[in-house]
């Protein structure tokens, strides 16, 4: 019998727009609001999976772009799927490379068919179209598929970001088309909504994808070098325009107080680098804001890096420890604070859904805005 995907909301806030729910997987029920933590080449950065497990990490994101360069889809499939590639028994959601094109503009031509580029890693010469994408993600496996789309940059005038919108839509409906040959019931592709910061285009993206019957949407091109009002702004108008009964998904977002924010308006999913890159960097998020473990201030302290959280590290280890690995270039420092700031945002996570529970969001949200992330 085939374990079909889906989504339930469990329970409304009573003072905000967020919402309780849980995302139906074969690969296992997640709660909702979550956070997902990035492992882009099928590996979250310095954190092996059985310790992602141990933190009761229900779900990561992987990258379509980044594996089709290396090792290739094909070869993932051979094995067995990246679920079993990398070893997790948990839910993936798989990136469709999009916004890795963006990052990588100055190496790639888009075109309508879609785009072709060369390799950040040798230079060859490759190419991805909306149907490609589709093709690579099903040989992955992935739980959660994305449509290939165009991220739009910032700044951008109003005609081009309506060109990029409306090359995203089509190339979205051939995801889709292409998404129904192989589709059992069991794994879901999401539409991307773009249209950068100009809300009629939003909108108008929106309307597009819901005719064309996703189960689930995301809102892409954003947290790219646009203020943080603006962002907010377009987050706000966006997401009364998405189908309530589908999970909602903010894409590469962001700080806690970001999470916070979007999770009061109606946002359901999350990804972003910044815990295990901020980690890598020596930056720790905790209970009364964000440390910088390679300050001299912390050369003799005994304190673990929170007080307040029960993660390995803060059970065992003072920030003196963890700034002496870090300024020694030990690979342990990497290890020990990624599964802090995992821990801190999964437990975030875990409070924000209690709060919703309780009808209380609105005082976790006060709270929150009194720390500096």
């Amino acid at each position: 019998m085939i374990n079909r995907f889906g989504f339930e909301i469990l329970h409304q806030d009573a003072g905000t727009k967020a919402r309780r729910g849980v995302l139906h997987t074969a690969h296992g029920d997640i709660p909702t609001p979550v956070f997902m933590p990035v492992g882009t080449a099928g590996a979250v950065k310095a954190v092996p999976v059985h310790t992602l497990e141990s933190l009761d990490c229900r779900i990561i994101l992987a990258n379509t772009y980044h594996l089709f360069l290396r090792p290739g889809h094909e070869r993932i499939e051979k094995l067995g799927g990246l679920h079993r590639f990398m070893s997790w028994s948990g839910a993936i959601l798989t990136d469709s490379g999009g916004f890795q094109v963006f990052s990588h503009r100055q190496l790639c031509r888009i075109s309508e068919e879609g785009v072709q580029f060369r390799s950040h890693i040798d230079g060859s010469s490759n190419f991805i179209s909306p149907e490609k994408a589709v093709d690579i993600q099903n040989s992955l496996g992935s739980d959660i598929a994305m449509a290939f789309d165009e991220c739009t940059p910032y700044p951008c005038g109003y005609a081009d970001a309506e060109s990029s919108m409306e090359l995203s839509m089509r190339w979205a409906r051939r995801c889709r088309e292409r998404w129904k040959i192989k589709d059992d019931g069991s794994r879901a592709l999401f539409g991307i909504v773009q249209g950068g910061v100009y809300s009629d285009l939003r909108r108008r993206s929106a309307e597009a994808l819901a005719g064309m019957g996703f189960p689930g949407t995301a809102i892409g091109g954003l947290s790219v070098g646009e203020p943080r009002d603006l962002m907010d702004e377009i987050i706000e108008s966006t997401v009364p325009l998405l189908p309530r009964d589908r999970p909602r998904y903010l894409m590469g977002v962001g700080t806690p107080e970001d999470l916070l924010r979007s999770v009061a308006m109606g946002v359901d999913m999350f990804d972003c680098v910044l815990p295990t890159r901020n980690a890598r960097n020596g930056c720790l998020f905790t209970s009364r804001g964000r440390i910088l473990i390679k300050n001299a201030a912390y050369a003799e302290d005994p304190e673990p890096p929170d007080p307040d959280c029960t993660c390995p590290t803060c059970r065992r280890f003072s920030r003196a420890y963890l700034r002496h690995l870090f300024l020694a270039g030990e690979h342990l420092s990497a290890f020990y604070n990624t599964v802090h700031n995992l821990t801190f945002y999964l437990d975030m996570m875990r409070k924000i859904r209690d709060a919703i529970e309780l009808d209380k969001l609105g005082n976790y949200l006060d709270s929150m805005k009194k720390e500096d992330y």
